[in-house]
């Protein structure tokens, strides 16, 4: 699975965007309330980010990153620290971060259903059970 696509699906779902004049999937920018969301959601699944970005309009007006507090990517302290700076600093604005994904998280996407049986795996079934 793709990092965009697991974006979409598994931390951006049911979200509304808001248009910032960027049109990648990282720089989706969202309200403060589902912004939140976002951080609980990339905390559950183990996501890194790298920075976040505080948007008015089209314009980022604040920004903050992981160096900045000498944390790990993928330590959530610093995001959420970083995130009640910035939301209490000037209410209104909308964020974007940038995420790391793991290669293994995306190779073994938790909601993607287990592969089909072959038909030599029915009928392996079938004959066990006909013995």
């Amino acid at each position: 699975m793709e990092k965009s696509e697991f974006l979409e699906q598994h931390v951006f779902n049911e979200l509304k965007k808001v248009k910032t004049g960027v049109e990648s999937v990282e720089a989706q920018s969202f309200s403060e309330s589902d912004f939140e969301i976002i951080l609980k959601r990339i905390e559950h699944f183990g996501i890194g980010a790298y920075k976040i970005e505080a948007w008015q309009e089209d314009k980022v007006v604040d920004t903050s990153s992981h160096e900045d507090f000498k944390k790990k990517v993928t330590d959530s302290s610093w995001y959420k620290k970083a995130f009640l700076t910035l939301k209490t600093r000037q209410a209104g604005l909308s964020y974007s971060a940038s995420y790391k994904i793991s290669p293994k998280l995306l190779a073994r996407d938790p909601f993607v259903a287990s592969p089909t049986k072959s038909a030599d795996d029915v009928q392996e079934a079938k004959d066990l059970t006909e013995d």
